[in-house]
Protein backbone atom coordinates (compact mmCIF):
# COMPACT_ATOMS: atom_id res chain seq x y z
CA UNK A 1 0.00 0.00 0.00
CA UNK A 2 1.04 3.23 -0.53
CA UNK A 3 -0.77 6.45 0.20
CA UNK A 4 -1.52 9.35 -2.15
CA UNK A 5 -0.68 12.05 -0.18
CA UNK A 6 1.22 14.21 -2.53
CA UNK A 7 -0.86 13.28 -5.78
CA UNK A 8 -4.36 14.81 -3.60
CA UNK A 9 -2.06 18.10 -2.64
CA UNK A 10 -1.49 17.93 -6.60
CA UNK A 11 -4.88 18.01 -7.59
CA UNK A 12 -6.01 20.39 -4.61
CA UNK A 13 -3.30 23.25 -5.82
CA UNK A 14 -1.83 23.00 -2.03
CA UNK A 15 1.98 22.57 -0.89
CA UNK A 16 3.55 19.99 1.26
CA UNK A 17 4.64 22.77 3.65
CA UNK A 18 0.48 23.93 4.15
CA UNK A 19 -0.04 20.14 5.20
CA UNK A 20 3.02 20.19 7.17
CA UNK A 21 1.40 23.13 9.16
CA UNK A 22 -1.74 21.87 9.24
CA UNK A 23 -0.93 18.41 10.87
CA UNK A 24 1.13 18.81 13.45
CA UNK A 25 3.99 15.61 12.87
CA UNK A 26 7.47 16.23 13.32
CA UNK A 27 9.31 16.96 10.37
CA UNK A 28 11.37 14.08 10.22
CA UNK A 29 7.84 12.01 10.39
CA UNK A 30 5.75 14.43 8.32
CA UNK A 31 8.45 13.77 5.61
CA UNK A 32 8.46 10.07 6.16
CA UNK A 33 4.75 9.99 5.29
CA UNK A 34 4.12 12.05 2.11
CA UNK A 35 7.41 9.91 0.78
CA UNK A 36 5.78 6.37 1.58
CA UNK A 37 8.85 5.13 3.64
CA UNK A 38 6.56 4.63 6.98
CA UNK A 39 5.78 1.25 7.39
CA UNK A 40 3.04 2.76 10.33
CA UNK A 41 0.29 5.18 10.34
CA UNK A 42 -1.41 5.85 13.47
CA UNK A 43 -5.57 6.26 13.89
CA UNK A 44 -5.29 9.75 14.57
CA UNK A 45 -3.11 10.57 12.34
CA UNK A 46 -5.09 9.17 9.74
CA UNK A 47 -8.12 10.75 10.76
CA UNK A 48 -6.47 14.20 10.71
CA UNK A 49 -4.90 13.52 6.92
CA UNK A 50 -8.69 12.55 6.02
CA UNK A 51 -9.63 16.15 7.39
CA UNK A 52 -7.49 18.24 6.28
CA UNK A 53 -7.28 16.65 2.89
CA UNK A 54 -10.90 16.64 2.37
CA UNK A 55 -10.36 12.73 1.07
CA UNK A 56 -11.81 9.34 1.76
CA UNK A 57 -9.59 6.46 2.84
CA UNK A 58 -10.23 5.32 -0.94
CA UNK A 59 -8.93 8.30 -2.20
CA UNK A 60 -5.43 8.36 0.01
CA UNK A 61 -4.68 4.96 -0.40
CA UNK A 62 -3.39 3.13 -3.47
CA UNK A 63 -2.35 -0.37 -4.01
CA UNK A 64 1.30 -0.74 -4.71
CA UNK A 65 1.47 -3.20 -7.63
CA UNK A 66 5.75 -2.65 -7.50
CA UNK A 67 5.74 -4.42 -4.44
CA UNK A 68 4.06 -7.66 -4.97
Amino acid sequence: MKLRVLDILKEKGKTKYWLYSQLGLSYQNFNRLVSNETKAIRFETLEALLDILDCTPNDLFERDKTAE
